[in-house]
């Protein structure tokens, strides 16, 4: 039996739209998988942020036992860790302003904490107690996660954003909505993590 010469043209073009359909769809899911490892890792970021959120109520409490100690100081921190905590950012919109605006708000607490740790070093009957010496450790070893789960998250977003701009994977995420993701940068004239020393 032959098939007529329209035939086999329907034939080829439903032949060329299944692989087209399937090859789409392998690209649209590559796409979705490392959005989906990029707001991970943003999860993760978030979650070693809240950690050192959650450490300032315990080191201020610490602190304010304190005679004397500068009232001031620790309004700052008190402040700066609600600027801080304020600022939510969905994964799904990591633009370059949201995260301008989430790492302005954590540098500013990163500071915060620097100068209350500067205050401290005039108490050393305040550095010497173990509640202290304990919220130090905890503090400088959340200051490390940090530095990792934001290396990470560049990592991670600098592979997603590069298929994202790739032939022809730059089609189908226009097509679909998938944005670019921003970056952690450091500070101005900061080579690198805040450092802590209570010494």
């Amino acid at each position: 039996m032959k098939l007529s010469k329209g035939w086999i043209i329907a034939i080829v073009i439903v032949f060329v739209a299944i692989i087209f359909i399937f090859w789409g769809t392998g690209i649209y899911n590559k796409l979705v998988n490392k959005e989906e490892t990029v707001n991970q890792q943003w999860a993760n970021v978030e979650n070693v942020y809240q950690r050192r959120s959650d450490l300032i109520p315990n080191l201020v409490a610490t602190v304010k036992g304190v005679a004397n100690f500068e009232k001031s100081t620790l309004t700052a921190v008190i402040e700066a860790r609600a600027k801080a905590t304020s600022v939510n950012i969905n994964p799904k919109n990591l633009d370059e302003a949201s995260m301008q605006r989430f790492q302005q708000a954590q540098d500013g607490l990163s500071s915060s904490l620097a100068r209350l740790m500067v205050v401290v070093e005039k108490y050393p009957e305040l550095k010497a107690t173990q509640n202290f010496s304990e919220l130090q450790a905890q503090l400088e070893g959340t200051e490390n996660r940090i530095t990792v789960e934001r290396r990470n998250f560049n990592e991670v977003a600098q592979s997603y954003n590069s298929y994202l701009r790739q032939f022809p994977a730059n089609i189908f995420a226009g097509m679909f909505g998938f944005q670019k993701k921003a970056y952690f940068k450091a500070q101005t004239g900061a080579e690198k993590a805040p450092e802590v020393k209570f010494e």
